[in-house]
């Protein structure tokens, strides 16, 4: 079963790779953008992403100029916000979208996009980066679909923005 697992995490990840390059781009561009401009990219990770915020605060190579976004914050016009969550219709992550939105703050999001009338995030974000999970990545003893890897896969798109941020950054120092 590992081995199934693997081969279809690296065809998620070829995926993301593949389709949501240019999102990828264009978002580590806009979050590159508190940087330059004197701001601060805040990130908020809902329920399981939160892995993906200790990442980017905790790990061996944090997101500079980055702090945890809170509901209250208010954000200036030169800061930038990341959310990642599981579905892009989480209440939550909605909830504080339209906050963004109100104030004029540019944002990233990174979830897996749910087909629906309703607004969600991809409508509401600068830019949204489909994490490619909506379901399990193989077919368990029941046939119900398990190893949901949608912290991976935002785990795999956070380093890619961070790798571009970076390289953006490279250019102005």
């Amino acid at each position: 079963m590992l081995k199934m697992f693997s081969t279809q995490l690296t065809g998620l990840f070829n995926r993301i790779n593949e389709k949501e390059a240019f999102s990828i781009e264009d978002g580590a561009r806009l979050l590159a953008q508190a940087t330059v401009g004197e701001g601060t990219i805040y990130i908020k990770g809902v329920k399981e992403m939160q892995a993906v915020t200790a990442l980017a605060f905790e790990g061996p190579e944090p997101l500079a100029g980055s702090k945890i976004l809170d509901q209250q914050d208010e954000l200036l016009e030169t800061d930038r916000a990341l959310i990642i969550t599981r579905f892009s219709n989480d209440p939550e992550a909605i909830l504080l979208a339209k906050k963004l939105v109100e104030q004029g703050t540019p944002f990233v999001a990174i979830s897996g996009k749910v087909q629906t009338d309703e607004e969600d995030l991809s409508s509401l974000a600068d830019v949204h980066i489909h994490s490619g999970v909506l379901k399990g990545l193989i077919p368990g003893e029941d046939f119900e679909r398990v190893g949901f890897a949608s912290s991976m896969a935002a785990t795999y798109i956070y380093y890619g923005l961070k790798f571009t941020i970076d390289e953006i950054l490279a250019d102005y120092r």
